[in-house]
């Protein structure tokens, strides 16, 4: 075994950031990039630095209005480590990818606003990473702007969350008052000076009356010290109940200042782990695919088509799960269909490099035709299937007008295109012509919109169908299953994958069905065969 298939895993950090719209997750993103290719620099930032600031929002849709929705890779260096920072859309309409993209992180950070604390979606992305048992760090951003005391943020954490939580930071107030954090563990106080340029801040050890040049007013300073002492109580971190997901060490800082966001990065250095391993089917048989197996594994938990027009590309995102990965080399689906991965990418927002090796933990892109899905194993020898990553049933049921019905074949391949990414899916009745696209909210609807206008050219509308829920439907008995979806042609369909849904007008028909046919099983997720 080569001693770089040992070591090399071992370096792997791969982190999801997770949040409410809005809390400054993208922002927090773009900084952690800059600082650490700052300090890569040994304080300079040299014109490789400078490109990884690319914004990690890529789309048109997503410059106008402000969010992101769609998943970035980006991948960066600190503290002789590599880090794979994975950016998730923060809008509930998106969950779904946040949820594949989870599928492939082994930390996540959550950012709360200091003002707002525990916000619905981040509530809904909490319960997805308690379901994969991945370690939270906290971030309580904008401290620079007025929030709440952060002793009821800590218990609001407690209480929705069912966390332990430990402080490994006090702040100094917020908003106008705010005057910096202090390092519970080393007595450090890192002072906050509102600079424009986003440069370093200063340190200095808590020790004597240094700590009360800092302050120009006594009566802060010494509501600053108790709260230090308060903070104590909370314990000690214990780093193995962070890594099975029941403590979160709690960080305060403000992204949009770059204040705190090298500490949270270093945090991530010390307490993330490494690569782990991943249950997997060989030969009929579970087994845990361990990162340092000589063998090359990993799976693909996104797919995006188009992000360079100029080529019009399509590229998987494939999570290294063992072996050393080479450029060049031909990989196998559990389908046995043969990838050769002569131009794997490496990604840095819209910038790429050529990666000529790989190790568990990296993520590269491997461009194809079409070739790869959402939920794909690759392997070596083709015989390792990992976990499936399920689909939702959709919310929103919409029916594809084109205003020139003379380019329905494009519209028809550019849908598909989309529903092979996994931002919407893809339904044909068994009778009619016509296709339904579900969406799980309408903003992905929206954003199809925009995509196939600007990537495909192409004006379409999108209507209301008849049929407003969709389930999918399946059977321990064939023939059970046939003779149901003979019965009910006119509500039948196929998905992507060609496998049998179930069209109703509304819930109360799907509970109507179910009742009359206790043989058959109505899904709302999926996962691929």
């Amino acid at each position: 075994m080569s001693n770089a298939l040992q070591t090399e895993p071992k370096k792997r950090r791969v982190f999801a950031i997770i949040s409410h719209p809005d809390a400054g997750k993208t922002t927090l993103t773009e900084n952690m990039l800059f600082s650490a290719g700052a300090i890569h620099q040994a304080g300079q930032v040299a014109a490789r630095g400078q490109a990884r600031r690319t914004q990690s929002d890529w789309m048109k849709i997503e410059q106008e209005r402000g969010i992101s929705v769609s998943s970035s890779v980006m991948t960066f260096e600190h503290a002789d480590l590599i880090f794979n920072l994975l950016d998730t859309p923060g809008h509930e309409d998106f969950s779904e990818d946040t949820y594949r993209t989870l599928t492939a992180a082994d930390c996540a950070v959550m950012v709360l606003d200091v003002a707002k604390g525990i916000e619905p979606q981040t509530l809904k992305l909490f319960e997805v990473c308690r379901l994969r048992d991945i370690p939270i760090v906290t971030f309580i951003n904008k401290l620079d702007r007025e929030g709440q005391d952060p002793f009821e943020l800590l218990s609001e954490i407690q209480d929705k969350l069912a966390l332990d939580v430990v402080p490994m930071q006090w702040p100094a107030a917020s908003g106008r008052r705010f005057k910096g954090i202090a390092d519970l563990r080393t007595g450090e106080f890192l002072k906050f000076v509102k600079k424009e340029d986003g440069g370093e801040h200063s340190l200095t050890r808590m020790d004597g009356n240094s700590l009360a040049d800092h302050f120009d007013d006594e009566a802060l300073l010494e509501e600053f010290r108790e709260e230090q002492e308060l903070a104590k109580e909370y314990g000690e971190f214990n780093i193995q109940s962070f890594r099975e997901g029941h403590m979160t060490p709690v960080y305060f800082g403000s992204a949009l200042r770059r204040f705190g966001v090298l500490q949270l990065i270093d945090a991530l250095a010390e307490f993330a782990p490494a690569p782990q391993p991943e249950k997997a089917k060989k030969a009929g048989q579970m087994v845990e695919i361990e990162p340092t197996d000589k063998g090359v594994a990993g799976f693909v938990f996104k797919v995006q088509a188009n992000m360079d027009l100029n080529h019009r590309d399509r590229v998987a995102f494939l999570r290294m799960c063992s072996g050393e990965f080479k450029r060049g080399m031909k990989l196998k689906t559990a389908e046995n269909k043969t990838i050769s991965v002569h131009n794997p990418i490496l990604f840095f927002a819209q910038d790429r490099e050529l990666a000529e090796n790989a190790y568990a933990g990296d993520v590269i892109g491997i461009p194809n035709h079409g070739a790869l899905r959402v939920g794909d194993s690759l392997s070596e020898s083709g015989k390792i299937k990992f976990a499936g990553i399920p689909n939702f049933a959709p919310e929103i049921l919409r029916r594809a007008r084109l205003a020139d019905p003379l380019k329905a074949k494009h519209l028809r391949k550019a849908l598909e295109s989309l529903a092979e990414e996994g931002v919407t899916q893809l339904f044909k009745p068994d009778i009619g012509a016509d296709v339904i696209v579900g969406a799980v909210g309408s903003l992905q609807i929206d954003v199809m919109r925009e995509r196939i206008k600007t990537e495909y050219g192409l004006d379409v509308t999108f209507e209301a169908p008849m049929y407003q829920t969709a389930r999918w439907v399946v059977s321990d008995d064939e023939e059970t299953l046939k003779a149901f979806i003979d019965k009910n042609s006119s509500n039948m369909g196929t998905d992507l994958d060609g496998a049998p849904v179930f069209l109703a007008k509304s819930a109360w028909d799907v509970g109507y069905a179910q009742d009359k046919n206790p043989k058959i099983r109505f899904l709302t997720t999926k996962e691929r065969a």
